[in-house]
């Protein structure tokens, strides 16, 4: 038998040529001289891998699992199987392409997340919008005001919320005069007389905000129509500002479509997910970041919902977005009424009837 490779002559039944060392033909494999074949897992594997990146990543799962399984048979086949770059490469292409994938998708799934919050928010604000409507029905077209006649605008907690009638939840006179009262408790009103649930005042994008169970007290023959306010701490349970109820230009349904009746929290007051901004920061005429400052921090600064006097609800990008551009936030100080002054509870109150000032309770003793 001759060597193909040398030429060499060697004896009948020889496995290898004795000068070269080559497999003679017809020789059969053995454990010095194993006859080797690429794997075809690892193949699958490597042309899975390689098209991941135009399947949307469809077929990197499968790529990586084949080109292991193809990994391990390898090592075990003792030198019979070859083609671990194949499987290498079919574990390593999906991986990145996987990663890339998620950087991208990770960031828009966010955005759409807080899409569906921004909608859900004003659907809230919508509900109550029309509940208000109904309210000013029955209460000679005023819009919901808790307390009395000159009651005065309080900190949060200043109203007993589970008092017996209404002269001791708002520390009222006998004959209805004085008295304290909150923002929150005006938006309870709608839930004593206009039958909106409580979750409605609740943004899902307000951190430190939830729904008011009466559950969750020990008040067994109470009903949460008994009730005055939002719990014992009622910031946070309630999510949305409202034009200023307390003073000489109150809301009645005769008012300027234009003007802002509701929104999401004042960004110069305290809440349970930030402290009050610096009003010094913002500046409706500087660089879109110092604009944006002015806005509401419910949903990233980006803007806030806003429910307006004729019943529409919008997401305005900029705080300065009533009548005249009128701040929705601050009331007008007599210069810059894009910019207007920060609120201070029992301390400030609309400029006019067109001016804008949505607030919501502070903790008590501060802004």
């Amino acid at each position: 038998m001759y060597c193909p490779n040398c030429g060499k002559e060697n004896p009948e039944g020889a496995q290898v040529c004795s000068a070269c060392s080559s497999p003679l033909p017809g020789a059969s494999a053995s454990a010095e001289h194993p006859i080797t074949k690429t794997s075809g897992l690892a193949i699958a594997a490597f042309v899975l891998g390689v098209l991941s990146p135009f399947t949307c990543a469809i077929t990197a799962i499968p790529a990586v699992v084949l080109g292991i399984i193809s990994l391990v048979r390898i090592e075990k086949s003792g030198g019979r199987l070859t083609g671990i770059a194949f499987a290498v490469i079919g574990i390593v292409v999906p991986a990145v392409v996987c990663l890339l994938f998620l950087g991208i998708m990770l960031p828009t799934l966010a955005r759409v997340r807080q899409l569906a919050l921004r909608m859900t928010c004003g659907a809230n604000l919508s509900g109550i919008g029309k509940a208000m409507i109904i309210y000013s029905n029955d209460y000679q077209d005023q819009f919901p005001r808790a307390g009395g006649r000159d009651t005065v605008w309080g900190g949060s907690g200043s109203v007993v919320w589970n008092a017996p009638n209404r002269f001791q939840a708002y520390q009222m006179s006998a004959d209805g005069a004085g008295g304290r009262a909150t923002i929150s408790s005006c938006f309870y009103l709608l839930i004593k007389y206009a039958e909106v649930a409580p979750k409605s005042f609740v943004c899902k994008g307000d951190s430190g905000t939830s729904e008011f169970k009466l559950s969750e007290y020990n008040l067994p023959d109470l009903q949460l129509i008994d009730l005055w306010d939002f719990g014992p701490d009622p910031l946070k349970h309630c999510s949305y500002t409202y034009h200023m109820p307390f003073g000489r230009y109150a809301l009645t349904t005769s008012g300027e479509p234009g003007m802002a009746v509701a929104a999401d929290r004042n960004p110069w007051i305290m809440s349970p997910a930030a402290d009050p901004k610096s009003i010094a920061h913002f500046n409706p005429s500087g660089t879109i970041a110092q604009q944006k400052y002015g806005n509401s921090i419910c949903h990233q600064e980006d803007g806030q919902n806003v429910l307006f006097m004729d019943g529409h609800v919008y997401f305005e990008k900029r705080s300065y977005c009533a009548i005249n551009d009128d701040n929705i936030y601050t009331f007008w100080d007599g210069g810059d009424i894009r910019r207007g002054a920060a609120p201070v509870v029992g301390g400030s109150e609309p400029k006019d009837r067109k001016d804008s000032f949505l607030v919501h309770d502070p903790l008590p003793g501060a802004r």
